[in-house]
């Protein structure tokens, strides 16, 4: 055999490594958070629903509704293009691992995810944050509006998981019927999704290289976007199945790999505000403040509870039906439909006469270091996966709390 076959196959172990099966959820989590520590580190925080809000605004703006004349269009928009890239690098991910297909499924499972799709963007928008922004993001920036966000997810996502069970035992026809699957790969003509993966990649690296002479963030979020995504589709990263199974299945796995990222980028956050890395321009108040919304208590409990019944609904959270998305699964098509046609209309709507009824001392900014210093903070971070991580693997063993 010459060194050139041997290469080659070597070449092919490798690629084999990455895209022959799917990873454990807990190296998904790792790595992402670790590019949400350089999101931060350059910029802000990785976040999911100003993204996709951006896209309904351009659409609204397109058309003439709403009177949306300074929206920023997408490919200038940091966030409307990260969360493109997701969609393009999950994309890829699928291709490279000939999971790409369009899959339709029944007309009940469409319309559950245009609902839930639309109640996500109601509750992003109250709660100023989705599973990626007020919660993945949120808690390891010491938020004590992203916990309180954070437990009216666990609320929502027991009260939709009820309403589904309910639902299959009474009116199973619901979600039932035909579907669909398109363009899925066949073992002897597959070849055609590698090579458009590769196209796909090479045309990302194109316009990272575009961007860089004269905007090298959007240039590095392209970059980390394209990642989030092909990580997040090989690992199958997904925030509702790790607030759902425990409860539906008890499979902890996807939890642990949530509990996995948040643990990195709580170590990566807290010692970027500790320090003030990149408190240059904007102060290390500023900088230290990054992230923390005005949604303590009230709005954050409600946009929480909201988002996490769209969630589970939908059967797929901000970042879950992005990566779905590119990976061809229509649900999650109508899922991201229904969130950036209903995310504009909630906030210049819903969202001002929510809040015109609300106090002040229940949409307030809470940053748990102001309350008991950095290290307490962290300590209270660290406590809360701690007993999440116990809860979860108490309830695999013993299915106490789960449906079936």
């Amino acid at each position: 055999m010459s060194n050139s076959s041997k290469d080659n196959n070597v070449l092919v172990q490798l690629f084999r490594t990455f895209f022959g099966k799917h990873w454990p959820v807990w190296v998904g989590g790792i790595v992402l958070g670790t590019l949400n520590i350089l999101l931060f580190a350059i910029k802000s925080p990785w976040g999911a629903s100003g993204g996709i809000n951006n896209w309904g605004e351009n659409f609204f703006s397109s058309i003439g509704l709403f009177n949306l004349t300074e929206v920023v269009p997408v490919n200038m928009n940091l966030y409307g293009m990260l969360c493109l890239l997701i969609v393009i690098g999950s994309f890829a991910g699928a291709l490279f691992s000939k999971e790409f297909a369009l899959r339709i499924p029944p007309k009940g499972e469409l319309i559950k995810g245009l609902l839930g799709g639309a109640l996500m963007a109601i509750g992003a928008t109250v709660g100023i944050g989705c599973t990626i922004g007020s919660f993945f993001s949120g808690v390891p920036a010491l938020s004590g509006g992203a916990i309180v966000f954070t437990v009216g997810l666990f609320i929502g996502v027991i009260i939709a998981l009820k309403y589904l069970i309910w639902e299959m035992e009474k009116f199973p026809k619901w979600s039932s019927g035909k579907s669909y699957t398109f363009l899925a790969a066949k073992p002897e003509k597959s070849k055609w999704q590698i090579v458009l993966g590769v196209i796909v990649v090479i045309s990302v690296g194109i316009m990272a290289y575009i961007y860089s002479g004269t905007n090298l963030t959007m240039a590095w979020f392209i970059i980390i976007g394209g990642l989030m995504g092909l990580i997040s589709q090989r690992s199958r990263f997904c925030i509702v199945k790790a607030f759902r199974d425990p409860f539906m299945s008890g499979e902890s796995h996807g939890a642990v790999g949530v509990m996995a990222g948040l643990l990195v980028s709580l170590v990566g956050f807290t010692a970027i505000k500790m320090f003030g890395i990149g408190a240059g321009e904007v102060g290390l108040r500023a900088r230290e403040m990054t992230w923390i919304f005005p949604h303590f208590w009230v709005k954050g409990a409600v946009g929480g509870l909201i988002f996490g019944l769209g969630m589970t609904i939908a059967g797929g959270c901000a970042v879950g039906t992005l990566w779905r998305v590119g990976e061809g699964q229509i649900k999650l098509w109508m899922s991201a439909i229904g969130f950036l046609l209903v995310s504009p209309i909630s906030k210049l709507f819903i969202v001002p006469a929510f809040d015109s009824i609300l106090p002040q001392s229940m949409k307030f900014k809470s940053f748990l270091p102001d309350y008991v210093g950095y290290g307490g903070a962290f300590l209270i971070v660290i406590l809360i996966i701690l007993v999440w991580y116990v809860f979860v693997k108490w309830n695999e063993k013993t299915g106490k709390f789960s449906a079936f």
